[in-house]
């Protein structure tokens, strides 16, 4: 009674187009929330996770904009998205964005 879990979920079949050559990117994907009432079902967060497959759009971009679907989805305490680029041009990026309920 009173305890709080943590829930973290990763992928490392993420894809995604990139806008400026119209390739595609590879990236892992790691979404973790401690919920409140509500959990992520995980067929459902697959199918949102494949949707991106043909969307051209920043690394920097997505995880806002993940982070804000799941938020209004699952209503969390808190939670994390983090974005594990593979390397373009010999560079890799991490991008992570994160919630705090009030």
């Amino acid at each position: 009674v009173g305890e709080s879990i943590e829930i973290e979920t990763t992928t490392y079949e993420f894809t995604s187009v990139c806008p400026f050559s119209g390739l595609p990117d590879f990236a892992t994907v790691t979404i973790a929330y401690t919920p409140d009432r509500k959990c992520i079902e995980l067929r459902s967060l697959k199918y949102y996770l494949m949707s991106y497959r043909d969307v051209g759009i920043w690394y920097e971009h997505l995880v806002n904009r993940m982070l804000n679907d799941l938020v209004n989805a699952a209503e969390p305490l808190h939670m994390r998205i983090e974005i594990s680029a593979e390397p373009r041009g010999g560079l890799s990026s991490t991008v992570t964005a994160e919630f705090f309920a009030e």
